[in-house]
């Protein structure tokens, strides 16, 4: 009998103490204003990776991820994973093809570990990773507890992770998936998984005809 596959998506992201909300509710006359102390911090970057049944793991790093890093967070989901049942399935790691992702380390590791398999996304194409839109939910789940220095942030990025339960987690990756008609069709496909890759509206899919 064949053994099934899960999809795990995978993506770092970084996150800088100078980062704050951009909006705000204010008292009417006022401007919304929030005191914050002032520094200049340097990033720190989480590695996640999801599945249908919620965060499978993850780990911040200060700095951005290098190929060294990144060996280490498969090695400790690996180990994780594989520890969890006698009998798993392929696990397919998805992920953008960012160039240490590509990495001959990364790939001899692949090579090592028979149980994953590595699939890079083609270029442009976040809508496809369910994981974007993970950060997006978890970075505002940091924002709301305003960390204000290294240990802070590193302590509410991993409680963030921890609010993000297996439900949203499903329902990304079924937006993800809501996708492959489209793809498979080759058609064009304006996302707006961030508001910062798309700011205009008339480029969206769901953009009103006049």
């Amino acid at each position: 009998m064949e053994r099934p596959h899960e999809y795990i998506c995978m993506d770092e992201a970084g996150f800088n103490l100078t980062k704050r909300r951009r909006r705000g509710r204010n008292v009417i006359g006022h401007r919304a204003i929030v005191g914050v102390p002032g520094q200049r911090g340097g990033n720190v970057t989480l590695c996640a990776a999801i599945s249908n049944h919620g965060v499978v793991h993850h780990h911040a790093n200060l700095g951005p991820y290098n190929t060294h890093q990144l060996l280490i967070f498969l090695n400790h989901m690996r180990d994780a994973l594989l520890g969890q049942h006698d009998e798993h399935p392929i696990y397919v790691v998805v992920w953008d093809n960012v160039s240490f992702h590509r990495a001959l380390q990364v790939r001899e590791w692949f090579n090592m570990n028979q149980g994953f398999i590595n699939l890079c996304l083609p270029p442009y194409s976040p809508f496809l990773n369910p994981i974007e839109e993970f950060f997006s939910s978890w970075r505002w789940k940091v924002y709301e507890r305003q960390p204000y220095t290294r240990v802070n942030l590193l302590q509410a990025m991993g409680l963030a992770c921890g609010d993000i339960g297996v439900e949203a987690c499903q329902a990304w990756i079924r937006h993800a998936r809501g996708f492959f008609p489209r793809c498979l069709a080759r058609q064009n496909v304006a996302c707006d998984v961030d508001e910062d890759l798309w700011p205009d509206p008339v480029r969206r899919h769901d953009a009103v005809a006049e």
